[in-house]
């Protein structure tokens, strides 16, 4: 029994892989979501509402298959047009973290847009009235406080896309959640197998919400401090 448990906490660190690499994906894409949607251009604006409204409302099963199976297919299809012969297969890790990371980033692109409306408006105004340039205002004005007012809808995005990773079980990821379903159809214990694995799941949430809580009392520093 402790070879399956120890491979279930070596499944336990791919979990974190993904959960981190989907995190800087998801990111990314909220911030340039956040940026389309405050924009004011009616092209950006749109194509943003679109991605955030289409993504939020189809679940994240369905769009881990279709990236999976239906990407391979379509990159495939155009490689074939385009003359060149090569092929493409996208592994369980690429699709896992791609699709978590499309799919979180809808969620952190409202976040971040939320967290850059409740910055008081004339602060932007000052900082170009003092001639700083549109990187400037960011890094200086907006990066810092948008951290903090972002933060609570940060950590329950962050908390769900690690528990979302069980999903990439399903698609032959050997993370800690599909070892747990090997040991059990092999041991016919699935309890323990699966209790251990929920164990380490509040585990990961329990880290974060410590690292997350201090995170927000460092960027809160001379404000009223908010819960997370």
């Amino acid at each position: 029994m402790s070879g399956y448990y120890a491979s279930i906490l070596h499944g336990a660190l791919l979990t974190v892989g993904v959960s981190l690499a989907a995190l800087a994906v998801s990111v990314v894409l909220g911030l340039l979501g956040a940026g389309a949607k405050l924009s004011g251009r009616s092209v950006l604006v749109g194509l943003a509402t679109l991605y955030t409204t289409i993504i939020r409302g189809i679940p994240e099963l369905v769009l881990m298959l279709l990236v999976f199976y239906g990407g391979s297919i379509g990159i495939n299809a155009l490689l074939e047009m385009s003359g060149t012969g090569a092929t493409l297969e996208i592994n369980p890790f690429t699709a896992g973290v791609l699709t978590l990371g499309f799919i979180y980033g809808a969620y952190m692109t409202e976040t971040f847009r939320g967290a850059i409306l409740s910055i008081p408006r004339g602060q932007f105004e000052a900082a170009a009235a003092f001639g700083m340039g549109p990187v400037q205002i960011f890094m200086r004005i907006t990066a810092p406080q948008m951290v903090r007012y972002a933060l609570p809808g940060f950590t329950n995005n962050w908390l769900v896309l690690i528990k979302a990773t069980a999903l990439v079980s399903l698609i032959g990821l050997q993370e800690m959640t599909y070892l747990a379903k090997q040991a059990s159809a092999a041991t016919r214990s699935p309890f323990a197998f699966f209790l251990f694995t929920a164990a380490l799941f509040l585990l990961y949430t329990w880290a974060s919400l410590i690292l997350l809580r201090k995170l927000h009392a460092r960027y809160s520093l001379g404000t009223k401090r908010g819960e997370l």
